[in-house]
């Protein structure tokens, strides 16, 4: 008998061999993705934005430092130091109510500025003067000024100034309420408030103007009966002088 010749595997129907399963190398090669390099530009920007707030933080530190140890020169050298304002008089004419509840009032103000600075000088602009009742509601009585003025080293200024009624009619809250203070026999309560801008001088240099506010609270007054003007009392007057610096939207 002929040797027969037995195929190495089966043929399918059109006579090729049959396919191998893919291996897991050729599998994985076909679903990966192709590689796409990350791009590196906000990477970049992340990076040029944290240095400039680091050296916009450093600059800002530095600025703060310099500028306190200009300040500790500054102090060392001239001792610098707040004007002190006192009340020296207030003469009330008149105060009173008329029928249509508006006040009219004439009354005379003193006060004495000094200035205990060796090498400070003070430039005042004009400045406003408001009489108010210190009761706790602020009730105007009146307004005035002072002209500009120059306030030298320890120098002592005597500002004078009269107190005219603004003419205008109180609310009835207001009007009941005053009527009522004016017939205290413990006498009218009264606070004063100055409101002007002020340049110190030190040496060669000199500052911006500042706003400044003068409170003085304290002052007692008696409504004169007849036409001889009653002197207040203000012994136990306690004026504060408050720097008001505004930064953008607020005072301090």
């Amino acid at each position: 008998m002929a040797d027969r010749v037995y195929p190495s595997g089966k043929q399918n129907a059109n006579g090729a061999n049959p396919a191998f399963p893919a291996t897991k190398s050729q599998l994985y090669g076909a679903t990966r993705p192709a590689y796409r390099p990350t791009p590196r530009r906000h990477s970049y920007r992340r990076s040029c934005c944290c240095s400039c707030c680091l050296w916009s933080t450093l600059t800002i530190i530095l600025l703060i430092f310099l500028v306190a140890i200009a300040g500790a020169i500054v102090y060392f050298l001239y001792r610098p130091h707040r004007p002190s304002f006192t009340v020296s008089s207030l003469k009330i004419t008149t105060l009173n109510l008329t029928s249509s509840s508006t006040l009219v009032a004439n009354i005379n103000l003193n006060i004495t500025a000094r200035n205990p600075n060796k090498e400070l000088v003070y430039y005042y602009n004009p400045t406003s003067v408001s009489l108010l009742t210190d009761d706790g509601n602020d009730i105007p009585i009146g307004n005035g000024s002072f002209p500009a003025f120059v306030h030298g080293t320890k120098n002592t200024t005597l500002l004078k100034t009269s107190i005219k009624g603004n003419g205008q009619a109180l609310d009835d809250f207001s009007a009941s309420k005053l009527s009522s203070d004016l017939k205290s026999k413990s006498g009218l309560p009264l606070k004063i408030q100055l409101d002007t801008k002020v340049k110190v001088k030190m040496g060669a240099i000199k500052s911006p103007k500042v706003r400044i506010r003068v409170s003085c609270n304290g002052i007692k007054a008696t409504v004169p009966t007849g036409k001889t003007a009653t002197a207040a009392s203000t012994s136990n007057v306690n004026c504060k002088v408050d720097w008001r610096i505004k930064i953008w939207k607020w005072t301090f």
